[in-house]
């Protein structure tokens, strides 16, 4: 609360209560980790143990709960949610992990994990000191008791004895989330999401078969009747570009993409399914739905099963590539671009050193822009239609672009990315293959910046949708709500391609798309936004954070049958 509380409405008064609303996580989190030492101090009761053995768990302990408690704080202004398994899945690619921060940062939090650790140890090793000598007289009577205490303990970490056990949502008090945040107990948090993965999916089911599939019967349409054709061609080559962190929140500062908006097709009402680059780019490029506490992309087995815009267009004679300036191993992106038909990639690897190094993440967008441009341009137009995946960079903390136009830091990077788009644009305008190009420019997310935070889903989450080039019939504007998953379906209708395998893709320019929608999750909760209104759900706490809806219940039911049909469906993969 001291490091990240700016910004959010606090008062002196909510630490008293964060503080005793969290004691019931803190208690039993507590409990869990003293149990060790008192197994051990029982045997002490009739045989000494080494010291070191006491001293060893007193450090692990103290390793583990400073690097919790200083990683939770660290990473909450970028994620805005408590510490869960999500950072594990970095730690394979830790430069790509720590690209968005400055080594002041990194020196800052490796001392305070110092000081905290050492703190913690002489804490904890007073707490859990062993006795120094056996006690004959009464040590079958202690035994005893100590063996009644384990299920008080027991019980204590379970929560009670009724049958909800223990969980994050039992501290939320507050309409203030950044509260409810505080009172979780961090490393609670991250074991808690340990035991919630892929395998208990099985937490999302609320209702019998027949009765989720009549809430989502209307949401969820793969059939394509056209009443308007928007290109000239239904084989042109196609460009689809995935702009880092761009939603709209940041209009003003990409000027040029606003002009871009009155030259194309834009999709004003286009919102984002996720709030990470592998999410995001799952959701684009296979139409298939994010979820709220895990990446499809980050399991293999299941990612090689989606469909793809790549997948497809093969099959009709196109030939695929991908370009990316990072590391094409962060987050498993190789694995799931190279099985959903992606044959040609371009990455970091492929440039020199000292392009490498031209940001934290790796090639600044101005390189790799050029490496697009040459692709396509040394592609004949008449040659065999080509399929370019892209995804962008620099917009990203921490932010560190070669130009310096505006004074905000984050502003300015996506000023940078802008002008990168619109010099590949207009050069582009020039060329022969232009007259048959399409290219797709979406956001893969949006982001927290200055008030918005992930309880503000309506600004946070609206992303750019824009389809530009020669094939574009004409300039116009789409007014449809949808989302970044709907461009599977929507692009592949335009080709008079069938997206029947595309289950949670809607061709929103069809006449079957009659109940808009936009989705969006996110550590366990998740947004839905209609005609009638949004609702936030958070399923931790088991309760609407926003219901602003003409009939909120039954947007909420949807809302769930929504997250049990995409469950049910990933299970089955």
């Amino acid at each position: 609360m001291l490091c990240n509380g700016a910004g959010h409405d606090v008062h002196v008064v909510d630490y008293f209560a964060v503080v005793w609303h969290g004691l019931t996580l803190d208690a039993s989190t507590a409990l869990y980790f003293l149990i060790v030492p008192y197994l051990l101090s029982m045997i002490s009761i009739w045989h000494i143990l080494p010291k070191w053995l006491f001293r060893v768990y007193s450090g692990i302990v103290a390793l583990a709960f400073s690097l919790a408690f200083v990683a939770d704080t660290s990473l909450y202004p970028f994620w805005n949610f408590k510490l869960d398994a999500v950072c594990l899945t970095y730690l394979s690619t830790p430069t790509e992990a720590m690209a968005s921060v400055s080594v002041g940062y990194l020196v800052w939090r490796f001392l305070l994990l110092v000081v905290t650790a050492i703190i913690i140890y002489c804490l904890y090793d007073r707490i859990a000191k062993q006795p120094t000598k056996v006690i004959k007289k009464g040590r079958l009577e202690k035994t005893i008791f100590s063996l009644l205490l384990i299920p008080v303990m027991v019980i204590g970490i379970r929560g009670g004895v009724r049958e909800s056990t223990t969980n994050i949502g039992q501290v939320y008090y507050s309409e203030n989330q950044f509260l409810n945040h505080s009172a979780v107990n961090p490393v609670f948090s991250f074991l808690y999401s340990l035991s919630h993965q892929l395998d208990d999916l099985s937490q999302y089911t609320f209702f019998d078969e027949a009765q989720c599939q009549q809430l989502v019967q209307d949401v969820y349409t793969t059939e394509s009747v056209l009443t308007d054709t928007l290109l000239n061609t239904t084989r042109p080559h196609v460009v689809v570009i995935l702009m880092e962190s761009a939603s709209e929140l940041f209009a003003d500062a990409m000027p040029h993409l606003q002009q871009l908006k009155n030259e194309g097709i834009y999709f004003e009402r286009c919102y984002g399914n996720s709030w990470r680059t592998d999410r995001g780019t799952v959701c684009a490029l296979s139409g298939y739905p994010s979820f709220p506490s895990f990446s499809v992309m980050k399991i293999p087995e299941k990612s090689r099963t989606l469909p793809s815009i790549a997948r497809t267009l093969k099959v009709e004679g196109y030939a695929t590539s991908y370009l990316y300036g990072g590391d094409i191993n962060f987050t498993n992106m190789r694995s799931y671009l190279i099985s959903t038909g992606w044959d040609k990639i371009t990455s970091m690897d492929d440039y020199s050193r000292e392009q490498q190094n031209t940001s934290q993440w790796g090639v600044q967008d101005e390189i790799t822009f050029e490496t697009l441009y040459s692709q396509i341009t040394s592609t004949p137009d008449h040659a065999q239609p080509h399929l370019w995946g892209y995804s962008t960079l620099s917009s990203h903390e921490p932010w560190d672009v070669p130009t310096k136009v505006l004074d905000d830091e984050v502003k300015n990077a996506f000023h940078y990315l802008d002008a990168c788009l619109f010099q590949f644009v207009e050069k582009l305008k020039r060329t022969p293959q232009w007259d048959n190009l399409l290219i797709v420019l979406v956001a893969d997310h949006g982001i927290n910046y200055q008030q918005v935070t992930p309880s503000t889903p309506l600004q946070k989450n609206h992303i750019p949708l824009l389809w530009l080039g020669g094939a574009v019939k004409e300039a116009r504007r789409v007014k449809t709500l949808c989302n970044q998953s709907d461009l599977s379906a929507t692009l592949l209708g335009q080709l008079q391609l069938s997206h029947a395998d595309y289950p949670f893709s809607r061709d929103v320019l069809s006449a079957t798309y009659q109940h808009p929608t936009a989705v969006h999750n996110f550590n366990n909760a998740q947004w839905l936004y209609d005609a009638s209104g949004e609702i936030l759900y958070d399923f931790d706490a088991e309760r609407a954070l926003i219901s602003n809806s003409t009939d909120a219940a039954h947007l909420l039911n949807v809302n769930k049958a929504i997250l049990q049909t995409t469950s049910k469906d990933l299970i089955s993969r």
